[in-house]
């Protein structure tokens, strides 16, 4: 079971994530920013990466804060990296949590660890600089799994 979150107040211009509730996506957080708080207590917030439907602009959308965090530590530490470390993934516009399940490996010069995606599935190779050292919010603190 998952402990209780300490309560965050956002402001605007604050750098957050969105966990997707979307099929396909469940699991995967993006990187936005908090465009404005509202009365009742929700947040808009502008995406990074994601933009709207007809590409106008950035993706706008109001949230409950139980749907956002603050953004993780970022900790790119490839060479601490094992077998089994459970990791972030930048992929597909999101950071989608995975497994390494390889040393890592030189390929067309540049280094990568295959890594397995519990939430899709599948495994695939991911450039070193694509990865971050996954963190947990627990209680309002990041706590590092490796």
């Amino acid at each position: 079971m998952r402990p209780p979150l300490s309560k965050i107040d956002y402001e605007v211009g604050d750098k957050i994530e969105v966990c997707s509730k979307e099929e396909g996506f469940i699991g995967s957080y993006y990187e936005a920013t908090i465009a404005s708080c509202l009365e009742n207590k929700k947040y808009v917030v502008c995406y990074k990466t994601l933009l709207e439907d007809d590409e106008s602009g950035p993706l706008k959308e109001t949230l409950f804060p139980k749907d956002i965090r603050p953004i993780p530590p970022r900790v790119r530490n490839y060479h601490r990296f094992q077998l089994n470390h459970k990791v972030d993934v930048f992929y597909n516009d999101g950071w989608w949590i995975g497994i390494i399940t390889s040393k890592k490996t030189l390929m067309r010069k540049r280094y990568y660890f295959r890594v397995y995606f519990t939430t899709l599935g599948r495994m695939m190779y991911c450039h070193c600089s694509r990865i971050r050292v996954h963190h947990e919010l627990i209680y309002g603190d990041w706590i590092s799994e490796s």
